[in-house]
């Protein structure tokens, strides 16, 4: 008997992978007698492996072709064998599996989309590794000027011929590139990720932001307070919110307002609405001439108005959080007590907060 029907008749033998594989092994493997006959076409004239390479090839074919039908023979034999045997009581319970929750930030996220949508809004976004023009400058922050002083910044380490680059202290950046893509009129929200050099119980090294513009003719701050106000109104989800807004600065806004909120005594914690007190809740002012010019608009056509706030405070003042570096610790305990089940889906008819 050949060596090819020897090894033919293993494999057909071959009562599991264990056995087939050492039938391979035997015979395609690195001291098999198919490679053995394979090395050999190196010493051979060309005349005698224009015969012998086709045969040894057609050899090696055959072997490979046979174990690979008696492995598919082998595995569905296997997969008959469990089919027969095993047993799922589908009258038993089900076991328990853990269970993941959406995120507090990434629910109020859903949430500002949601009511901002339903007042023409829409979503931008951008890098948050910004440049410093961006960033700063296009802000009406050039070099010297003192509100740089104002943002702790993370700056990246400098490239040949690259503008300056850092992680970006806000999300306004955002409302340059949109201003510069789209031209006006404008209304978009900038939600995201930003950066600045500093931790505590209310700040983080990271947290995250929301940021509004409006550019429009003849815009003027009673569109601003009334945006502020129905937005706060929708999102803490009720009527008897109050807000002041008192004159402050930033660069990119003239004038500039702190928009303070009321807020009361319920069950021993402090929650917004009503008026027992005032906490600052948001910044906002109309948009600095040099700013609309900054991002090739003519000031002297469009004006508009814009907001900032921390998504991570709202989401404390909403939920009652009481330390922001909590949002940040992956305690999976934590995430399951002001976590939000998955189709927990903010809609202004069903409730954002549902």
């Amino acid at each position: 008997m050949s060596d090819v029907e020897q090894t033919l008749g293993r494999i057909a033998a071959a009562g599991d992978l264990q056995a087939l594989d050492a039938a391979r092994v035997e015979a395609l493997g690195k001291n098999g007698w198919v490679t053995a006959l394979l090395k050999t076409l190196g010493g051979m004239t060309p005349d005698e492996r224009q015969v012998r390479g086709p045969e040894i090839q057609g050899v090696r074919a055959r072997v490979t072709e046979a174990i690979a039908e008696r492995k598919e023979q082998l595995v569905s034999a296997e997969l008959e064998r469990r089919l027969a045997t095993e047993r799922l009581d589908l009258s038993l319970p089900a076991p328990e599996r853990p269970q993941g929750t959406v995120h507090p930030v990434s629910q109020v996220m859903d949430e500002l989309a949601e009511i901002f949508a339903d007042l023409g809004f829409a979503v931008a976004e951008g890098p948050e590794i910004e440049t410093d023009w961006y960033n700063f400058t296009a802000l009406n922050m050039p070099e010297s000027h003192p509100a740089r002083a104002m943002h702790d910044t993370f700056y990246c380490e400098p490239r040949d011929g690259e503008p300056a680059r850092v992680l970006r202290t806000h999300t306004s950046p955002v409302q340059i590139r949109a201003m510069e893509k789209h031209g006006a009129p404008l209304r978009v929200i900038a939600p995201g990720r930003v950066y600045r050099s500093d931790s505590d119980a209310t700040h983080t090294p990271m947290f995250h932001q929301v940021e509004g513009i409006v550019i429009d003719r003849a815009i003027h701050l009673g569109h601003l307070k009334w945006t502020l106000e129905t937005f706060l109104k929708a999102f803490f989800e009720r009527d008897d919110i109050a807000i002041r807004m008192r004159p402050s600065y930033f660069p990119f806004t003239e004038p500039s307002a702190e928009v303070d909120v009321g807020w009361s005594m319920e069950k021993g914690r402090r929650v917004v609405g009503g008026q027992e007190g005032w906490m600052e809740v948001l910044g906002s002012g109309m948009v600095h001439p040099r700013v609309i010019a900054a991002a090739g608009l003519d000031p002297n056509e469009w004006q508009g108005f814009a907001f900032g706030t921390g998504i991570d405070r709202l989401a404390m003042l909403k939920y009652g959080m009481n330390d922001l570096r909590q949002f940040f610790d992956g305690d999976i305990r934590w995430l399951k007590h002001y976590g939000f089940a998955a189709l927990a889906i903010p809609t202004l008819s069903a409730g954002v907060g549902a």
